[in-house]
C-alpha cells in the first residue's frame, strides 16, 4: 500500500496528483448536491411530473446512503482504487442517463444509478487520505477536501440557475462527464496499492439485507407524513418489514465468516460514539441546507442564488476549522476538539433559531458560518480518530461507516424536520406562500436543529478520553 512520505502535504508534494483526484471526485457529489434544486422547476417544464420530483433527492440519498458500508468492506478486501474508480464509473454512467432522460419516473431511475455511484466515491475519497497521509496531516487534506464543498456551494447553485435559465437544463447533468473523465484517469495514474492476494468471502446476503432493510427504514422516515400519514396500513408495513430484515441482518453478520458490518464497530465506544456524532452532523447540516433557503426566499423574497450564498456561509466557515483542527487535536486530543466544535455549533445554531422571528440574510449567514465553523472541528477531529484507531484492512470499514451514520442523520433530518415544517403550514389558511407561516415553520425546525446540535454534545462527551497518539489504537478498544 502507498504510504505518507515527508514530502509535505499540497498540490506540488509527491502526492498531490492523487489528492487533486481526491478533491475532483468529491467534487462530483459536493456540485450534484446543490446543482439539481435551483433547475427543478426548468426540469418539471420539460418533462413534466411535479408531484414526483422530491424523488430526485430521496432516491439519490436512498441509494447513496446503502450503499456506503457495502462498498466500504469491499474496499478493505479489494482495495480502495477499484472501488473508487466503479464509484466514478456508476456516478459517469448515471450523469449521461440522466442527461437525456425523457420523463420524471425515468429521471429518478437514473438518479438512483448516480446515488450508488456516490456512494463509494465520498467515503473512498476519505479512506484513501487517511491511507496516505499521516495523523498530523490528515486535518490539512480534510481541509483541503472540505474547501471543495465550499466551493461547490457557491458554483453548484449558480451552475444550476444558469443552465435553468438558458433552458438546457440536461447540461447540469452532462458537465460531470469532463469531471469523471479527469479524476478516473489522475486516479489511474498516481495512485498505486499494493494488496496482498488472500481469498475472502463476500456477505452476500448480510449485504442483501443491509441494502433492503436500510431502503424501507429510509424510505418511511422519508415518506411518512408526505406520501403516506404516518400512522397508516402502508407506513406501519414498510417500517416493520424493515426493522425485521435489520434484525435479520444483525443475527446475519454475527455468523458471517466476513462481515460486512463487523459487530466490533459498534462494540467499540470510540467507534459507537464517533458514528453517533456523525449522525448528529448529518441531522444538523441537512436541517440548514435544506431549511435556509427556503426560509429567506419565502419570509423575503430572497432571489435563490442570494439564498443559496447565504447557505454557503456554512460550507466556506466548515473547511476554515477543519483545516486547523489539526493543530487543536494534536495538543488537546480529539474529545476536548470536538467538543470545543459542538458547543460552538451549539451557539450558531441557538442564534438562528432565536433570530428567526426578524429575518435578515446577514443574520442567516451569519449564524451558518458560526455553525459551520463547529462542525469543521467535530466532524473532521471525530472521523480522523477513529480512522486511527484502526489498522488498514479496518479503515475503509471504519470511514464507510461514519460517513454512513451522517447520510442516515441526514435522512431522519429530512424526515423529522418535514414533518414540523408540514404541521406548521398544515394549519395555516396559505400555507408555504404566506411569509409568516413560513417564518413560524422555519422557526420551529430551526428549534428542532438546536436540538440536535444539543443531543450530540451528549455523544461527544461520551467519547472516550483521548490518549497520547501512540496509544490511540489501546482507546479505541476501552
Amino acid at each position: 500500500m502507498t504510504t505518507s512520505t515527508a514530502d509535505g502535504v499540497g498540490f506540488r508534494s509527491k502526492r498531490g496528483p492523487v489528492l487533486i483526484a481526491l478533491m475532483l471526485s468529491t467534487g462530483l457529489v459536493a456540485i450534484d448536491a446543490t446543482v439539481v434544486a435551483t433547475a427543478v422547476p426548468s426540469i418539471v417544464q420539460d418533462i413534466g411530473g411535479f408531484a414526483s420530483f422530491p424523488w430526485l433527492f430521496s432516491a439519490y440519498l436512498l441509494a447513496q446512503a446503502v450503499s456506503v458500508p457495502v462498498y466500504a468492506k469491499l474496499s478493505d478486501t479489494i482495495g480502495r482504487k477499484p472501488i473508487m474508480l466503479i464509484g466514478i464509473g456508476l456516478f459517469l454512467l448515471g450523469s449521461i442517463l440522466c442527461g437525456v432522460a425523457w420523463s420524471m419516473p425515468v429521471l429518478i431511475a437514473f438518479r438512483v444509478v448516480q446515488g450508488l455511484g456516490a456512494g463509494a466515491v465520498q467515503p473512498m475519497a476519505i479512506t484513501i487520505a487517511g491511507d496516505i497521509y499521516t495523523l498530523a496531516e490528515r486535518a490539512k487534506v480534510q481541509g483541503y477536501l472540505a474547501s471543495v464543498w465550499a466551493v461547490s456551494s457557491v458554483v453548484g447553485p449558480t451552475l444550476g440557475g444558469v443552465f435553468a435559465a438558458l433552458g438546457i437544463w440536461r447540461g447540469i447533468f452532462l458537465v460531470n462527464i469532463p469531471l469523471c473523465l479527469v479524476a478516473g484517469w489522475m486516479l489511474v495514474r498516481s495512485f498505486h496499492e499494493n494488496i496482498e492476494s488472500v481469498k475472502h468471502r463476500v456477505d452476500y446476503l448480510g449485504a442483501g439485507l443491509l441494502t433492503v432493510s436500510l431502503t424501507l427504514l429510509i424510505l418511511g422516515a422519508l415518506e411518512g407524513g408526505q406520501a403516506w400519514a404516518w400512522d397508516s396500513a402502508i407506513s406501519i408495513a414498510v417500517f416493520a418489514g424493515g426493522a425485521l430484515l435489520f434484525a435479520a441482518f444483525l443475527l446475519v453478520e454475527r455468523r458471517a465468516a466476513e462481515p460486512v458490518l463487523p459487530p466490533w464497530v459498534v462494540s467499540r465506544r470510540l467507534l459507537a460514539t464517533t458514528a453517533m456524532i456523525a449522525f448528529g452532523v448529518g441531522a444538523v447540516m441537512l436541517g440548514l441546507t435544506s431549511y435556509v433557503p427556503t426560509f429567506l426566499e419565502g419570509a423575503l423574497s430572497t432571489s435563490p442564488i442570494l439564498a443559496g450564498l447565504a447557505l454557503a456561509a456554512l460550507t466556506i466557515g466548515w473547511p476554515i476549522s477543519a483545516s486547523q483542527s489539526g493543530r487543536l487535536y494534536l495538543r488537546i486530543g480529539f474529545r476536548n476538539t470536538a467538543l470545543i466544535g459542538i458547543t460552538v455549533t451549539v451557539i450558531g445554531t441557538a442564534v438562528l433559531a432565536l433570530t428567526a422571528s426578524v429575518p435578515s440574510v446577514a443574520l442567516v449567514a451569519g449564524s451558518c458560518f458560526i455553525v459551520g465553523l463547529g462542525l469543521g472541528l467535530v466532524a473532521t477531529p471525530t472521523l480522523i480518530a477513529a480512522q486511527s484507531s484502526v489498522e488498514w484492512n479496518e479503515r475503509g470499514v471504519v470511514t464507510g461507516t461514519n460517513l454512513f451514520a451522517r447520510s442516515i442523520g441526514s435522512s431522519i433530518g429530512v424526515a423529522v424536520f418535514g414533518a414540523i415544517a408540514n404541521a406548521v403550514y398544515a394549519g395555516t389558511l396559505h400555507g408555504e406562500t404566506d411569509p409568516q407561516t413560513v417564518v413560524a415553520a422555519s422557526s420551529a425546525v430551526f428549534l428542532a436543529v438546536l436540538i440536535a446540535a444539543v443531543l450530540t454534545v451528549v455523544a461527544v462527551i461520551g467519547m472516550p478520553a483521548t490518549k497520547p497518539v501512540k496509544q490511540v489504537h489501546a482507546a479505541a478498544r476501552e
